[in-house]
């Protein structure tokens, strides 16, 4: 049985805090595609979106790998309660307390998603902007918590992931055509909403008018 204070853990979670950060990378630059309603004759927009849904589930899974191995190495003092309460860890206050702040917005997000078709959709678009701040926050807390981010690969991956969220929240802004204004892209997955019946006006009769009667037979 493997023990609590394995270094297996502690290389868990440094391998998966790594993977986590170049996912959420590509799914926040794929979502700056589905914005910008990007697709075309090799690629579709539809295709694109369900890429960054996709990706946007592995990216959760591994996320809650890392908070996993993370709780149960007990070589530091982190315990579950501070994966979702931020200023409650011992070990490394602040940097794990944006951690936790990553991942509560980062489930805010990703739960809203789901209830995508139950919600309207400003308040869905007004969730989603949480995941800027969330990929921000969770960058500064790799930084400072993580031992691979101050030196070497761990560093050029750190600030080639910043840079590149940074370029794709630039052409964000200035390159999102008009007609891509307040809409987004539906999965096709999702059954869309019926769309209501029209009212009739009063004067329309509601039932069809019947035939004369015939005067009798020949």
């Amino acid at each position: 049985m493997i023990a609590l204070t394995t270094p297996y853990l502690w290389f868990a979670t440094r391998a998966t805090g790594i993977v986590v950060m170049l996912l959420f990378t590509a799914v926040v630059a794929l979502g700056t595609l589905v914005a910008n309603r990007v697709g075309g004759t090799f690629i579709g927009r539809f295709e694109v979106n369900e890429v960054h849904r996709s990706l946007s589930m592995v990216a959760m899974f591994f996320l809650a790998i890392h908070i996993v191995t993370t709780v149960l190495d007990s070589f530091v003092s982190t315990g579950l309660i501070s994966a979702f309460i931020p200023m409650t860890s011992t070990y490394k206050r602040v940097p794990v307390a944006l951690g936790a702040v990553a991942f509560d917005l980062l489930l805010a997000v990703w739960i809203s998603s789901l209830l995508k078709l139950r919600i309207k959709n400003q308040s869905w678009r007004f969730i989603h902007w949480f995941s800027w701040l969330a990929f921000a926050t969770s960058l500064v807390h790799g930084y400072l918590t993580g031992t691979d981010a101050h030196k070497g690969i761990g560093m050029l991956l750190v600030a080639g992931c910043a840079g590149f969220v940074a370029l794709a929240g630039i052409w964000r802004f200035l390159g999102r055509p008009t007609r891509a204004a307040g809409r987004t892209a539906l999965s096709p997955l999702a059954s869309p909403p019926v769309p209501p019946r029209p009212r009739l006006p009063e004067s329309f009769p509601k039932t069809p008018p019947r035939p004369p009667a015939s005067r009798g037979r020949r």
